[in-house]
């Protein structure tokens, strides 16, 4: 019996819960030079200490796990505590969500490409699954990157190809060694592309996973996937409205997908708070018929304004966490098409960040 198979159950569980309607995923993932950009802005030194109090914060939000089924960790969050003396992942546990874990190293030059790039990591990642596994993460996330430039080509088919059989030399694994893996194929916003363009590469990307996790022997049912969505570029000087993103991202999707993937959790891309959460709501709204549990693995989109309710001092903690549930409730209410929409101006500020990394 093959490994895959001897977790098979196990990854089917673990991606029915992750994919439970009305909640989404918590990516708290930040690398420790990310969650230093994020401090600088509310003016807060990026030691450990702070970074494990901020984490404390978010996980102790009161009922959480009403909205949150996971929480996507940065390798340091594995071994932190909470004020109670609690470990993270048991944390998690004990409100019910499932511990996820950042196993891709960052990017490198995909050379021979205009500024394209390719996913590191994989040499090790067997192991550093198997470790995560005994440390108490049952899901794992990698991102690969690609742009849209159509003066240049891109993405060009060396970048498609190499990043979809990374991603899917990922998810196996990943599978293999008990962590369901969320695929995640980002096509960035940059660039002045039509809505059309970003449908045109979206597909061709989500087509090219698809084929390079079949021949990788990926079990579907095991498997989460976190695309960007479909829409202009960021410097087109057009904004479609968030029918139209809905539309076009679960119109690729359907011409892609297999409907035995579990879930489809969006990531936000950049989008302002309250876009990301219209964006999702509208896509749940569509009359058609899809397969998947279409839901949310937002960073920004759901920290932005709790970071600044925050701003590094203990005696906001409470106000933060009030920030971070109102649009964690907000999103798990998008995962069922029924948010009626924002009340704050604040949550509208675009959290777009050229050629992003973390």
């Amino acid at each position: 019996m093959s490994t895959q198979n001897t977790f098979r159950e196990e990854l089917i569980a673990t991606a029915r819960a992750i994919a439970t309607p009305g909640k989404g995923i918590l990516a708290a993932d930040e690398s420790t030079g990310t969650i230093g950009n994020r401090f600088d802005k509310i003016k807060v030194e990026n030691n450990e200490e702070n970074r494990r109090a901020y984490r404390d914060l978010l996980l102790t939000s009161e009922n959480i796990q009403e909205y949150i089924s996971g929480v996507i960790f940065f390798e340091e969050q594995l071994l932190q505590k909470s004020d109670e003396g609690v470990l993270f992942p048991e944390l998690c546990k004990q409100k019910g969500m499932v511990v996820g874990i950042k196993v891709d190293k960052g990017v490198k030059p995909l050379y021979g490409t205009d500024g394209e790039t390719e996913v590191q990591g994989i040499d090790d990642l067997d192991k550093r699954c198997q470790k995560y596994y005994q440390q108490g993460a049952r899901f794992a996330k990698w991102r690969a990157v690609l742009k849209i430039d159509s003066k240049t080509g891109c993405p060009s088919e060396l970048s498609v190809h190499q990043n979809a059989y990374g991603l899917a030399r990922y998810a196996a694994i990943c599978q293999n060694n008990g962590l369901v893996p969320i695929i995640e194929p980002e096509v960035l916003m940059d660039g002045d592309h039509t809505i059309e363009q970003s449908f045109a590469v979206h597909q061709r990307v989500q087509a090219a996973v698809v084929k390079a996790c079949h021949d990788h022997h990926v079990l579907w049912e095991g498997a989460l996937l976190k695309p960007s969505m479909v829409q202009p570029g960021s410097t087109s000087g057009k904004k479609a409205s968030a029918k139209e993103v809905a539309y076009a991202t679960v119109t690729c999707l359907q011409r892609t997908m297999p409907p035995a993937l579990v879930g489809v959790n969006f990531l936000s891309g950049g989008l302002s708070e309250e876009d990301a959460t219209l964006h999702l709501n509208e896509m749940n709204k569509i009359k058609e018929r899809v397969p998947w549990n279409l839901s949310f693995s937002y960073g920004r989109a759901l920290q932005a304004s709790c970071l600044k309710a925050w701003g590094g001092d203990k005696e906001n903690k409470k106000k933060a966490q009030e920030a971070f549930l109102v649009r964690a409730k907000a999103n798990g209410l998008a995962t069922l098409g029924k948010y009626e929409g924002g009340n704050s101006a604040e949550s509208s500020e675009s959290l777009f960040v050229a050629n992003y990394s973390y």
